[in-house]
């Protein structure tokens, strides 16, 4: 019994406020540098602005330099040559230099700069007001002076002062240029390690956050994945060792714990799934015992004891709770020689006092055997030896059905296994509750299997009758399996003329249905032979009567696939005619052993109506015997139907010389069936004998009425001769008046039979007429109508067949005990 585990006291400091404060530094550690990288970024972006204002300076300039150059050449070309077309760029770079000198000072990106460009953009508009203005001014106006060597000097001094300024402002505009450049490219390079500087830091942070992690919880939760994994393949026994700390460690208390819990409960439903495979199988109560015996040891109890009510056990009666003592039906346990009483003994049912039982189920446990020694088991002798052989603890469990108690299991342990606790007894009462539903069905099995048979035994014949015709023996075994008795039965019937007709048939099905079936198609069928019907016409008849079987509940009782073969045995002719009704041809032994099928083919099975049957006649030796068996004996699951046959046929030809009937029938039963039957079993044998002739006397009677005075006189002369005196003047009488019948109503050929078996005499005439005659009762002015009332006054039976010329009108006369031969071995009761 596994033990729970102990909750361990969550840790006072836990890896959750761990891995917070990691997170928590980490994420301020990473938020720093970024935050440089971000500062140094905006630094760098600012130099590199900065570094990109002087180049519109630089470009202005250019602008600045060209507009002077132009206005210069064209105030020079057009004072040397006069035309006007000159004056065009003069105008233009006149007018756009004001707004070109202004925006050289907004772009200037420093105050001297600055300075300097509002000197450049006076002293270019100074060149343009005070020079060249009045210097055109004066060329229009065709001034000589214009032209002169003092003005194109001063004009000259005068745009290399303001070439001088444009030259320095952009010297000192690409110094100032480069400087930030430079001032840039300083600051690129520190920010380029200050950013690896920060990323390295932000990669060890990482790495080292990462290698906590998996050294904290990766590996340990890694390794509970590979025992879960191992849990989750079957192997209850995986177990993480305990080497992990705070929720980690728990986490692997609480796996273990959980895996024991799997553990047990696996054990549990294993248990409880064997006992329901393997308790039960058999539908034998004292089988179904041992069953639940052999699943208890030793995986959930060291002994166990089985008692039951011994209705219940013997009978399969319905148990009663009311008595006092129950038979022990099984014991076992690890070993032999334990103080628990044997199987068969008698127990008292009471269970011990003072006993912690539960409510709901009625299960009652013992913890400690020893300490409730006292007043649980007033009976101190036999307390002691269990205590001395180590006995500790018990449960006991009822085995109920429908709420009434059939018996009770005890299940004990000893000092070498843990004592049971409150957990065993759900286990306790799973087990007793599947064993009493199992031993319930085999009771009722037990009880149905028992009426069945009761009811099979009373519909088939005790004794087979005694036939001078034939010798009998036969077999019969019930099915062993859970389904129940089926309908195979066997008959011999006497008929007319020392005749018999041999009966062997099926109903499918088993139980009771099919035995009071089986009940009535053999009394139709014994009904069907006292009317003398040949074979094919009986079986036909049969058929009909199976599709017209009503139950009472308005459905067909006859069912489809019922089988039969009905076979009549002549001993005078040693004539046997046979029809099948989808059941298996007998075989035929010949006198010399040689074993043959009969010829003919087997018909439809009786239930299908409307299909034709076939009669087979056969020539017997005397001495030859005839074997009519069931589909059992030949058919099962494991016995395919034509190697049955072969194996019959073997067993039947093995027969020693002078055997007996009765041997054959021991030694072909055991050569077939080697374990109990799946389906009924039928055997019959019939050796045939042969009437000698002098037993038998026939005479053709001419249709005259003088030769009824011959008739009886050669009946006389016959009975005289087999010393039957006695019979005369009975016979006589018999004779008269079957053979004026016969002359009267009948039709030729006529033809008188007297037959001498062991016990009887028979008397047979047959006529050319098929009309059968009827017994009444004549009126007192009649003048006919006697004749069979006095055949049937005088003789012990009497009957008509029909034949194929007609018919024949017989009658039976015992013969006297002097003369009646003794009574021919051969029947066994059933």
């Amino acid at each position: 019994m596994q033990r729970r585990g102990r909750t361990r006291t969550p840790p006072h400091r836990g890896l959750v406020p761990l891995t917070t404060v990691a997170g928590a530094l980490l994420a301020v550690l990473m938020g720093l540098v970024f935050l440089m990288l971000v500062l140094a970024i905006q630094d760098a972006r600012h130099s590199l602005l900065s570094a990109r204002s002087g180049r519109p300076a630089l470009d202005q300039v250019g602008v600045v330099q060209g507009t002077v150059l132009d206005m210069e050449g064209g105030q020079r070309s057009y004072v040397i040559t006069r035309q006007d077309e000159f004056l065009t760029p003069w105008r233009a770079a006149r007018a756009a230099f004001p707004a070109q000198a202004q925006r050289l000072v907004e772009v200037s990106t420093s105050p001297a700069q600055r300075q300097l460009a509002r000197q450049i953009q006076r002293a270019g508009q100074s060149f343009v007001d005070d020079y060249s203005v009045p210097l055109v001014a004066a060329a229009r106006r065709g001034d000589p002076d214009a032209a002169s060597t003092a003005r194109t000097l001063e004009g000259k001094q005068r745009l290399d002062a303001l070439r001088a300024q444009l030259s320095r402002y952009l010297r000192d505009e690409r110094l100032a240029i480069n400087q930030r450049e430079n001032a840039l490219e300083a600051r690129m390079r520190t920010l380029t390690i200050a950013a690896s500087a920060g990323v390295g830091v932000a990669v060890l942070l990482i790495v080292g956050f990462g290698a906590y992690v998996t050294r904290v919880i990766v590996w340990p939760v890694r390794r509970m994945a590979r025992f879960a994994t191992r849990l989750a393949a079957g192997d209850l026994g995986a177990r993480v060792p305990l080497s992990g700390r705070r929720e980690i460690g728990q986490l692997e208390a609480a796996f273990n714990t959980m895996a024991g819990s799997l553990e047990k409960s696996h054990r549990r439903l294993r248990l409880l799934y064997d006992a329901g495979t393997a308790v039960g199988n058999t539908l034998d109560i004292g089988r179904t015992a041992d069953e639940l015996v052999r699943v208890a040891v030793p995986r959930f109890a060291d002994f166990v004891t089985v008692d039951l009510e011994e209705s219940v056990l013997l009978l399969g009666e319905e148990p009663t709770a009311s008595e006092t003592v129950l038979r022990r039906v099984a014991r076992g346990g690890l070993r032999d020689d334990s103080p628990l009483d044997a199987a068969g003994a008698l127990i008292a049912v009471e269970p011990p006092p003072g006993v912690a039982r539960n409510p709901r189920t009625g299960a009652a446990l013992i913890a400690d055997l020893r300490a409730a020694r006292g007043a649980a088991f007033p009976d101190a002798l036999h307390t002691d030896r269990l205590l001395d052989y180590g006995m500790s603890s018990l449960i006991t469990a009822p085995l109920s059905a429908q709420g009434v108690l059939m018996g009770v299991v005890v299940f004990w342990r000893t000092r070498d296994s843990p004592p049971f606790e409150e957990d065993d007894l759900s286990d306790a009462r799973e087990l007793a509750a599947r064993s009493a539903t199992a031993i319930d069905n085999a009771r009722r099995y037990t009880r149905e299997r028992e009426t069945a048979l009761a009811l099979q035994r009373s519909l088939l014949p005790h004794v087979l009758p005694d036939c001078p015709s034939v010798d009998f023996a036969y077999r019969y075994l019930p099915a062993g399996t859970r389904a129940g008795v089926g309908g195979d039965w066997l008959d011999a019937i006497p008929l007319s003329g020392t005749r018999v007709a041999l009966v062997v048939g099926d109903v499918v099905g088993h139980g009771i249905q099919a035995s009071a079936t089986m009940g009535r198609l053999r009394t139709a069928v014994r009904t069907l032979a006292d009317v003398d019907l040949p074979p094919d016409e009986l079986l036909t008849h049969l058929d009909d009567l199976v599709l017209h079987l009503d139950d009472g509940a308005g459905e067909q009782a006859g069912e489809v696939g019922s089988t039969c073969l009905y076979a009549v045995y002549d001993p005078v002719s040693r004539h046997c005619s046979l029809a099948s009704a989808g059941h298996p041809l007998p075989f035929v032994i010949s006198p010399r052993g040689t074993v043959e099928p009969a010829p003919g083919q087997a018909g439809p099975p009786l239930g299908l109506g409307g299909l034709p049957f076939e009669t087979t006649d056969l020539v017997l030796p005397e001495g030859a015997t005839l074997a009519l068996f069931s589909n059992g004996l030949v058919h099962s699951r494991d016995l395919d139907l034509s190697h049955g046959l072969d194996r019959l046929r073997r067993a039947l030809a093995a027969s020693g010389e002078g055997e007996s009937l009765e041997a054959d029938c021991d030694r072909v039963v055991a050569a077939l069936r080697t374990g109990e039957p799946a389906d009924d079993v039928a055997l019959l044998l019939a050796r045939t004998r042969a009437l000698p002739d002098d037993q038998v006397a026939t005479w053709e009677i001419p249709a005259d009425p003088e030769q009824v005075a011959h008739a009886r006189t050669l009946t006389t002369g016959r009975l005289g001769a087999w010393k039957l005196d006695e019979l005369s003047f009975t016979t006589e009488l018999v004779v008269s008046e079957l053979v004026t019948n016969a002359i009267r109503y009948g039709g030729s050929p006529i033809r008188l039979r007297l037959i001498r078996d062991t016990r009887m005499l028979i008397c047979e005439v047959s006529d050319g007429s098929s009309t059968a005659p009827h017994l009444r009762r004549a009126r007192v002015f009649d003048e006919g109508g006697r004749g069979l009332l006095l055949v049937a006054r005088l003789t012990r039976r009497w009957g008509t067949r029909q034949t194929a010329a007609g018919k024949t009108i017989w009658c039976e006369q015992a013969l006297p005990v002097t003369d009646a031969s003794t009574r021919s071995p051969g029947s066994v009761d059933w």
